[in-house]
């Protein structure tokens, strides 16, 4: 999550620890930081960890998260080809573009998390193209109508997108430039290949275990597996979908919040179910603001579309009935972000509120959703809603021990949401 911002240079690399000794010794854990675990035993509760010790536990939580998929071609184990999934890779790339007037990326994948790199990238000014073997960009997130926005947006921000193109093989030349041959014969130069094609959960570690998977670690609304000693979360957990249907892994990280905080909570003795996962990506694409909620590629659901190719706003609501099931975002950050619309449209899905005669009002009234959203109750039920019963508390780490601070945006528009009485 925070690896983007020190590529562009927004933070240092520090920024992206997540706690340090202080922090450990606070919360009174006894930090294994540099051992991996071997063996997990389920039936005698024990870790076998690599440098030959042990851990007896009472209940483990397994939050070993996912790794990016391996593209099977010739070239992919060369210099300067790799993934961004680490500090190690970030550090790589950096080194790869130092003393380079404009690197030259390719990025091999046009899906969401390949994208939220290409962002920073281009922050830095760096010719990037992309290749994506499906008809579209982020095919997992918009469909075709979205996908065409931002692919125009793209090419006017001198981003190249190569789709329905299959990468043959990645070649190398003396001076460590790259050559990446696409199947169609097209070839693109490149300084840097970022591999961008997907990822795994990270299920190495139970192999044996007797812990029941699919394409995660299956968990219930607790988080339990089938051992309810053992809990998982995070990416490698395929668990409750808010929406219904079967059990999902969402690789997303509001997930992973929520599913460690109901393991947590349940670990530490408490009752806690979750309601469920709802899946949403939000991506900035060099400027151009995109988003999709829950089911938003039903295609049996009915749909509300509104489409401005000139000023690439697009906006698809879909519905099974009076409820709001599915959406689709993309356009400028004022008619995106800054309308709050997409936070509205959330809330509506996360409440599953049936929206009644407001339905038809969207349909006539598609930029007045804060209307619908205030008059139908969804704001009253997310006030009532609570994960795990109580407020969170801060994680009270700060890099270099620095101290949170917050600012008002004061203006007029401030002083009218503040200075707002309501009944």
């Amino acid at each position: 999550m925070a690896l983007p911002y020190w590529l562009c240079g927004n933070i240092p690399a520090e920024h992206t620890h997540t706690a340090d000794d202080a922090y450990y010794k606070k919360l009174n854990v006894d930090a294994r930081i540099g051992l991996r675990v071997d063996r997990v035993d389920s039936s005698s509760k024990k870790l076998q960890l690599s440098d030959g010790s042990s851990l007896d536990f009472d209940n483990l939580l397994i939050s070993t998260g996912s790794s990016p998929l391996q593209l099977p071609i010739p070239g992919t184990d060369l210099e300067g080809v790799q993934p961004l999934w680490s500090l190690a890779h970030t550090d790589s790339a950096l080194k790869h573009a130092d003393g380079l007037e404009r690197p030259r990326v390719v990025f091999v994948g046009a899906g969401f998390i390949g994208f939220i790199v290409l962002n920073a990238m281009h922050k830095n000014n760096w010719k990037l193209s992309v290749v994506e073997r499906e008809s579209q960009v982020l095919p997992r997130m918009l469909d075709k109508g979205a996908a065409d926005m931002v692919q125009d947006w793209l090419a006017t921000r001198d981003v190249d997108v190569h789709v329905s193109e299959t990468v043959k093989s990645i070649s190398q030349a003396d001076d460590g430039s790259k050559s990446v041959e696409l199947e169609s014969g097209k070839s693109i130069s490149a300084d840097l290949v970022i591999i961008a094609t997907g990822i795994r959960a990270n299920l190495e570690l139970i192999d044996g275990a007797g812990i029941e998977v699919d394409e995660g670690i299956l968990v219930n609304g607790r988080m339990q597996t089938n051992f309810p000693f053992i809990y998982a979360a995070g990416d490698v957990a395929q668990g409750p979908s808010l929406l219904g249907g079967e059990h999902e892994i969402h690789a997303i990280q509001p997930t992973a919040v929520d599913h460690g905080r109901v393991a947590g909570a349940n670990m530490a003795g408490q009752d806690v179910v979750y309601p469920g996962s709802l899946i949403m990506n939000v991506v900035d694409v060099c400027g151009l603001q995109t988003a999709s909620y829950g089911n938003w590629d039903d295609a049996a659901a009915e749909e509300m579309t509104i489409s401005n190719p000139q000023r690439r706003i697009y906006r698809k609501l879909l519905w099974t009935g009076d409820n709001l099931t599915g959406a689709i975002f993309t356009g400028p950050a004022n008619d995106v972000g800054m309308l709050t619309d997409v936070g509205m449209v959330k809330g509506i899905l996360q409440t599953k509120t049936p929206l009644g005669p407001w339905k038809n009002f969207l349909a006539e009234n598609p930029f007045d959703i804060r209307r619908a959203y205030i008059a139908s109750g969804v704001a009253r039920k997310l006030v009532d809603i609570t994960l795990i019963g109580r407020p969170a508390k801060t994680r009270q780490f700060q890099f270099a021990s620095a101290k949170a601070k917050a600012q008002a945006q004061v203006g007029a528009a401030h002083g009218v949401f503040v200075g707002t009485k309501t009944s």
